[in-house]
């Protein structure tokens, strides 16, 4: 009976200390677990994409070539380019409009250039929250429509990309955009776009192909 006690006795032990390596044994595999620091969920994130702005002038009225338009040309320019890079959108309108006549506006267009005027413009976009900014005109006398001046001397451009694009009777730039940087102070310019403005107007889907190209090439 001794020897059956004493044996049965023998067994609980080892049965209690099997059971307590098991414990220490999961413990030890806990810790080691515990010890694997998660990755921080900013590492896995993409960097913040710039915040971008497509700020334009667009005439209406009677254009060239075109006719009487309702939406400028550069205004369907400026809508394409802001639907492909997610870009929110800033019309420079005239407190005291353009004549909707061609002929009366070119004169009026002349003579603002030749007195260096600089007209108002209705409302106002705070930019600090932007990184980059397409801007988009007409063509007028080779140069830039005074009031798209007046945007950049009123506005602080100081670490910001200019990108600028244009619609005209031709599809090339002038040339007059290398001085934007000298008047939106601190900015930056990036290659621009030029566009017929007769294609953007009848035909917009012939000048997507174009405009897709360009954005691509600059990175968008």
């Amino acid at each position: 009976m001794k020897k059956f006690l004493m044996a049965l006795l023998t067994l609980m032990m080892m049965a209690l200390t099997g059971c307590g390596g098991s414990e220490r044994g999961a413990t030890d595999v806990e810790m080691k677990t515990g010890d694997a620091q998660p990755i921080p969920v900013e590492t896995a994130q993409a960097a913040p994409k710039s915040k971008i702005l497509v700020a334009y002038f667009s005439h209406t009225g009677e254009n060239y070539q075109v006719g009487w338009i309702e939406k400028g040309n550069t205004a369907i320019v400026a809508d394409m380019i802001a639907s492909k890079v997610g870009a929110d959108e800033f019309e420079i309108v005239p407190v005291n409009p353009y004549p909707t006549n061609y002929k009366e506006c070119t004169e009026v267009a002349k003579a603002e250039l030749q007195s260096n005027a600089r007209p108002e413009y209705a409302g106002s976009i705070d930019l600090s929250g932007y990184d980059v900014i397409f801007l988009g005109y007409p063509i007028w006398w080779s140069d830039l429509p005074p009031i798209v001046y007046t945007f950049l001397e009123n506005n602080n451009f100081n670490g910001k990309t200019i990108i600028p694009f244009c619609t005209s009777a031709g599809d090339y730039m002038t040339g007059q955009e290398g001085s934007i940087p000298s008047i939106a102070k601190g900015s930056m310019l990036k290659e621009g776009l030029g566009l017929t403005g007769k294609d953007a107007q009848e035909n917009p889907e012939s000048i997507r192909p174009k405009v897709e190209q360009w954005l691509k090439a600059l990175g968008y």
